[in-house]
């Protein structure tokens, strides 16, 4: 396997690893999640429970599928990632779409509500998943060295789209009704 889909792999499966270890951290991180995919009005509500779990059995299967070091599992595991993102990403769409500003609960604890940003996130990392397949199915060779690079920075890469949301937050502005200290 070469350093495009080790990296890419590393990418997808720290990203997967964050989101559904954020989901199940506790039972009101899975409460949360459970009320953000209600919140979503995609599916009946008596029906989020159930897909909520789902989501994070699929999540795990596509941690599990990656941590395997045989390249047909890791083809199936961004083969997963990636339909799993482009049904996230439709959800989203619609979501977005009709005004629902559910917050986002992706990772577990963020309070940012789902936007373009969350779309936008969501299909490069489909990109991703499936340009690793195919980097995957196309072989190659890689030296330690380059082996150590992707594996660092697909880590960094996924650390960095787990965080997404709160790194945005640093950069909006403060809302009117608060005043800075000293005045």
């Amino acid at each position: 396997m070469g350093c495009l889909a080790i990296g890419i792999q590393c990418l997808i499966g720290a990203v997967f690893l964050a989101s559904s270890a954020g989901k199940v951290t506790g039972r009101r991180a899975f409460d949360r999640f459970v009320s953000s995919v209600a919140g979503m009005q995609v599916v009946p509500f008596r029906s989020a429970r159930s897909v909520a779990r789902t989501v994070v059995a699929a999540e795990g299967a596509v941690c599990v599928c990656l941590a395997v070091p045989v390249p047909a599992a890791t083809v199936v595991g961004l083969a997963i990632a990636a339909g799993l993102l482009a049904v996230f990403t439709a959800g989203i769409a619609l979501s977005v779409r009709r005004g629902v500003r559910t917050p986002c609960r992706c990772f577990g604890a963020s309070q940012a509500p789902l936007g373009p940003r969350h779309i936008v996130r969501n299909l490069v990392l489909t990109a991703a998943a499936v340009t690793g397949a195919a980097a995957v199915s196309a072989g190659g060779t890689a030296t330690p060295g380059g082996v150590a690079v992707a594996v660092l920075g697909g880590l960094l890469l996924g650390a960095l789209v787990a965080a997404l949301d709160d790194i945005l937050d640093l950069f909006r502005p403060v809302e009117t009704g608060t005043r800075p200290y000293g005045t």
